[in-house]
């Protein structure tokens, strides 16, 4: 039954873009035959939160209670769990989890869940995301192996992931992130994490020679599961 369903809260605006892209995933992956199929989701759009990257570096203030505050307002809302199509701020999972009486699904956890059939899993993530440790300390614990960027590769990361936020998402972008993607797959990844939201505005997966695997997709598929009553949530 419709009434049934989940509704979803979401803490976005990290970036802007790859939060409507997680929506546009979401309608993707939900079967649907008129406009009452689709799910409610409840987005809180905040791009004012303070920096993840300054503040895992040491350089900038905590976001974990402007975070807190968002769940919050979304579990006041009406929403059922929470999702954060934003893998460096779960860094801050605690704040949210802290705050909240709802479930927060995570994307790390999710992504590594979608990821067993590897041995060894490139990672294409932020510095902060790196910094903060959150998939480094999942994939070992599911017996994984990581094949990350050098720091030369990194810093390119960076620049590329600011182009994009910047609307620049043209050919020249997407070859140079696959160039970056493909040179773990050189290293012997067998899967390549896009391990930021941002990384999907460009990269498809026929530009690797190894399945891509979309943290913003694969958090989308388990929304749509868990809203529809199709995974039990918790």
């Amino acid at each position: 039954m419709k009434s049934q369903r989940l509704t979803v809260g979401v803490l976005g605006g990290m970036g802007p873009e790859a939060t409507v892209d997680f929506m546009a995933e979401v309608l993707a992956a939900t079967p649907a035959n008129e406009d009452q199929d689709h799910l409610r989701m409840l987005v809180d759009q905040n791009p004012q939160l303070l920096s993840r990257q300054l503040a895992l570096a040491g350089k900038g203030g905590s976001p974990g209670p402007q975070l807190a505050a968002m769940a919050r307002g979304l579990e006041k809302g009406g929403a059922d769990f929470l999702v954060m199509p934003c893998n460096t701020a779960h860094a801050y999972q605690a704040d949210i989890v802290a705050a909240t009486t709802i479930p927060l699904v995570s994307i790390i956890d999710e992504t590594v869940a979608e990821c067993s059939g590897a041995e060894q899993v490139g990672l294409l993530a932020t510095v902060g995301c790196f910094d903060a440790g959150v998939y480094q300390s999942a994939f070992a614990a599911a017996g994984q192996t990581l094949i990350m960027p050098t720091a030369a590769e990194l810093e390119e990361f960076t620049r590329l992931v600011a182009a994009i936020k910047l609307g620049k998402q043209g050919e020249d972008i997407a070859n140079a992130m696959a160039t970056l993607a493909n040179a773990l797959v050189g290293r012997g990844a067998q899967v390549v994490v896009a391990g930021c939201t941002e990384i999907p505005l460009v990269l498809d997966a026929s530009m690797l020679a190894v399945p891509l695997i979309s943290s913003t997709a694969v958090l989308a598929r388990s929304t749509v599961a868990l809203a529809l009553g199709e995974r039990p949530l918790g």
